[in-house]
């Protein structure tokens, strides 16, 4: 690990997208937060509430390589701008339905999918803005106070929106909209210096080139499968309503250090990974990450003490945020500027994948099984994820020093 040079946050634009980051991930935090509450008090079913999970869900799925084209052909900070000013005309939308008691759950479903389909768009070309931004050799500091950013949104956005909803969910699509804004005129000065305009023409071999080129590569190929299987198996998270109420027995007062101390065990951990940002031995850094985070899964399903569990949950989120800074400079620093776009759209899918499948597979698991059967299955499973990918799939992971890897 290396202290030296200077802090990225040096760098004008890449601090106002970090805080834009904070600001938007938030506001998003809350809208889930809100719509879903809204839903619920309005149909009283948990099928209508799943919905809005599908419907941001599903634009994803259709709509990710068609954002890895366009973040790759036109400029990615616009991008971003015109995403977050369109999701703040749904949310503005969203306040006066909610003020005026028009909303219906035909609305919030369509809300969701417009919401789901703009932040589509928005990941790959936000991601991609990194290396626009900043030099090559601060990609992994970069990396790691993005992580601290992403980090901070997760526990500031459904926190305040938790606290909103009690004086309405009119007040919580406020807060979004205003966190919004802040993020739309941060994004407006944001100024890249390293873009590369793709020009080639749109056909089917254009559009499968970020596929192509990830299945090509071994090293990136490698990062991001790892991540889609371990998160897969790995999702203790979405099973902590279930610890708390019936294992632990802390009611909603645990459940909210729970749903915190991943997040800032993470936190605690990105911060230091942008003094010391890891750059040798990178391989052995993430499969130790990896079984650290897979150790700590089974102490949490096997753990009937909150302390303890938290303590685990903790090294969670410290242990993932290694891995996360690791596979995402990975990904940027071995992928050309004008692929940017499309092979973060790739990896956005497959993160959005993980997550997605990660909390249904916890969650048929844990009613075949129950909580905490699945949960020491879920840490094991993990861990030979990681043993496979290490040893026979990808060894080349392993053996990886630094972030530049051999073609191939």
């Amino acid at each position: 690990m290396n202290p030296n040079g200077s802090s990225v946050l040096h760098n004008r634009s890449f601090l106002r997208l970090w805080i834009a980051r904070i600001f938007s991930t938030s506001a998003f935090q809350m809208l889930s937060v809100a719509i879903g509450w809204q839903m619920y008090a309005l149909t009283d079913s948990a099928f209508q509430l799943g919905l809005v999970g599908l419907a941001q869900f599903l634009p994803m799925l259709l709509l990710t390589l068609p954002a890895g084209q366009i973040a790759d052909r036109y400029d990615r900070r616009t991008i971003v701008y015109l995403c977050q000013l369109m999701e703040s005309v749904v949310v503005l939308l969203l306040v006066l339905g909610s003020m005026q008691g028009w909303l219906g759950s035909l609305h919030l479903l369509t809300a969701a999918a417009i919401l789901g389909a703009c932040r589509t768009f928005e990941g790959p070309a936000s991601a991609a803005l990194v290396p626009d931004i900043v030099d090559r050799e601060q990609l992994p500091k970069a990396a790691a106070w993005s992580a601290s950013a992403m980090q901070t949104a997760m526990i500031v956005g459904p926190s305040l929106g938790g606290v909103l909803v009690v004086w309405g969910t009119a007040a919580a699509y406020i807060a979004s909209l205003a966190a919004l804004l802040v993020s739309t005129v941060l994004i407006f000065f944001v100024k890249t210096v390293h873009f590369v305009k793709k020009l080639d023409a749109v056909n089917m071999d254009t559009f499968l080139s970020g596929l192509r080129f990830v299945f090509a590569r071994k090293i990136i190929l490698g990062t991001i499968s790892l991540d889609l299987f371990a998160v897969l198996l790995g999702g203790a998270t979405a099973l902590l309503p279930i610890f708390a109420e019936d294992i632990l027995k802390t009611g909603s007062l645990g459940l909210g250090l729970l749903r915190s101390a991943p997040a800032v065990g993470a936190i605690v951990v990105s911060l230091i990974l942008t003094r010391y940002s890891v750059e040798r031995a990178i391989g052995k850094t993430l499969f130790a990450a990896l079984v650290v985070f897979a150790l700590a899964t089974i102490l949490f399903g096997v753990s009937h003490n909150l302390w303890l569990s938290l303590f685990a949950l903790f090294l969670i989120g410290a242990s993932d945020v290694v891995s996360v800074v690791i596979r995402s400079t990975l990904v940027q620093v071995n992928t050309p500027q004008e692929m940017q776009g499309r092979v973060n759209a790739v990896n956005s899918l497959f993160i959005g994948t993980s997550n997605q499948l990660g909390e249904f597979e916890s969650g048929t698991m844990a009613g075949l099984v129950g909580a905490v059967p699945a949960t020491v299955i879920g840490g094991l499973g993990t861990l030979v994820i990681s043993v496979i990918w290490m040893y026979w799939l990808f060894p080349v992971l392993r053996t990886q020093n630094t972030y530049t890897a051999e073609k191939g």
